[in-house]
């Protein structure tokens, strides 16, 4: 198997839609939660330096008064405001940016802008005038390598309510990558770890799924290769998987049972067929070469035909059975009279009877009893049955052919008096070609599918039928559903 077809096996699908999902939803989830998380401390932040703007402003507003500072300078030479604002840039974490109405940086808390001339964005300013505030992530126009959070407040009087002056304060962006860095850092890790525990959950849960239908599949191409009794191991599974492989175990156990009764049907046929035939190629060979003498050729030609016509039978009893085994005499829930059918079945019984010189003892209601199934089918039956309790009874005793209703169901019940049947030998009444050995020594006519039709017959109309054999009474008793 190649690699590729290898990766496409139904493990490797399943290991990669489980990974690819859970991977999925990590990136959702990640994207989701960082941009939250990101917005969140970002709005903190904001809120933060903004207050110390507020308060930087309150302090810068005495200092910012129109006509006292007439150039940067002489802002930067006063010794307490400088102190002041670079203890406040100290304490706040934060630098700040003393500027003009006009954005014109008049002092500033960050010695890397010492010695500068730095004006504020023309935007940020007029957002200040306009809006009271400006935020923004910004570098400045390049003033610093890094874009920087920078929040805006204008300096008011408190007693005019004029605006003196604009406050910048300018934060590192620092603590908050860094939190960022860390978030990213445990994301990665967790999904590292949750894809770890994911594979490996879908490797033992795929494995679980697949090893029974490997199994299936191994034991499928042996039970194409004739071999049925390989069977499937549960696990003890009580899941689809375990009722699948019980079903397969069903499935396989019915494909034996059927292998081995077509062997044995094979087996049968070639036995039962081959006595009529050695017979018949025996007396044809002995009349061709003369061993049969010409005055007992018409003795030995009547024997042939006999077996010929045995054969005959024994074919089409057989054809018989094949079709009885694909029919539902059920299906369309037809109903019909037993009465009536035994009564018909009596009639066309009339010769063998009376050539045995039986007498019938025939207890059938005059009122119908209507029972469902097929009447042909049922026919067949009631017939196979007496014409075999005739074949077999003792000459000059009575049949009996009867009925009765109970519980819903017709009994039909067919009895004759004869030899007792061996009681180990009852069970084997119905199978395909069964014949005791007195029926071999008299009945030669006999194929022994007679009583294997009655049973196939009320089995496909999911009745059952039962024999007992006492002091040389034997009754074969069967039952119908009734309306």
């Amino acid at each position: 198997m190649s690699r590729f077809h290898r990766f496409q096996g139904l493990y490797w699908r399943q290991m990669f839609i489980t990974v690819g999902m859970v991977l999925l939803t990590l990136m959702l989830l990640g994207a989701s939660f960082g941009s939250l998380s990101y917005n969140y401390a970002r709005s903190q932040k904001s809120g933060e330096i903004r207050t110390k703007a507020v308060v930087m402003s309150q302090l810068s507003v005495n200092y910012l008064e129109s006509g006292r500072f007439l150039t940067i300078e002489e802002l930067q030479n006063d010794r307490d405001f400088r102190q002041l604002a670079s203890f406040a840039a100290t304490v706040s974490d934060v630098h700040f940016m003393i500027c003009d109405r006009e954005g014109h940086v008049l002092l500033s808390t960050d010695k890397d802008l010492t010695g500068m001339t730095v004006t504020m964005p023309a935007k940020m300013t007029r957002e200040i005038m306009e809006q009271g505030e400006t935020s923004a992530r910004d570098d400045l126009g390049g003033l610093y390598e890094n874009k920087r959070f920078v929040v805006g407040v204008p300096a008011v009087n408190p007693t005019s309510g004029e605006v003196v002056g604009e406050v910048f304060a300018v934060s590192t962006s620092a603590s908050l990558d860094a939190m960022w860095q860390g978030f990213v850092g445990l994301f990665f890790m967790t999904a590292l770890v949750v894809l770890m525990i994911s594979f490996m959950a879908s490797s033992v849960t795929t494995m679980r799924q697949i090893q029974p239908i490997r199994e299936m599949a191994a034991a499928t191409r042996q039970y194409a290769e004739g071999n049925f009794d390989i069977r499937m191991n549960d696990y003890g599974r009580d899941d689809e998987i375990g009722e699948l492989a019980a079903s397969f175990n069903n499935m396989a156990e019915s494909l034996q049972q059927t292998e081995r009764q077509r062997r044995e049907f094979i087996a049968n046929i070639s036995h039962e067929l081959k006595t009529p035939m050695t017979t018949i190629a025996g007396y044809t060979d002995g009349i061709l070469d003369g061993t049969i003498p010409p005055e007992n050729e018409r003795q030995y030609l009547q024997i042939i035909s006999n077996e010929s016509r045995r054969l005959s039978r024994m074919v089409r009893r057989m054809l018989d059975v094949s079709q009885l085994q694909v029919m539902d005499p059920l299906r369309g829930g037809n109903h019909f009279d037993i009465c009536e059918s035994m009564r018909r079945v009596l009639i066309s019984m009339e010769k063998k009877i009376n050539d045995r010189h039986l007498d019938v003892d025939a207890d059938i209601p005059e009122e119908p009893i209507l029972v469902l199934g097929d009447n042909d089918m049922i026919t067949q039956v009631i017939y196979n049955l007496l014409e075999n309790a005739a074949k077999f009874a003792r000459e000059g005793s009575t049949l009996y052919l009867g009925v009765t209703t109970i519980d819903g169901k017709a009994r039909v019940t067919v009895r004759n008096v004869g030899d007792t049947i061996p009681a180990e030998e009852l069970p084997l009444l119905f199978e395909r070609f069964h014949k005791s050995d007195k029926s071999r020594s008299e009945d030669k006519d006999g194929v022994g599918l007679g009583l294997y039709i009655v049973k196939t017959i009320l089995e496909q109309h999911r009745e059952t039928i039962r024999v007992t054999s006492e002091n040389g009474v034997t009754a074969f008793t069967f039952s119908l559903t009734t309306e």
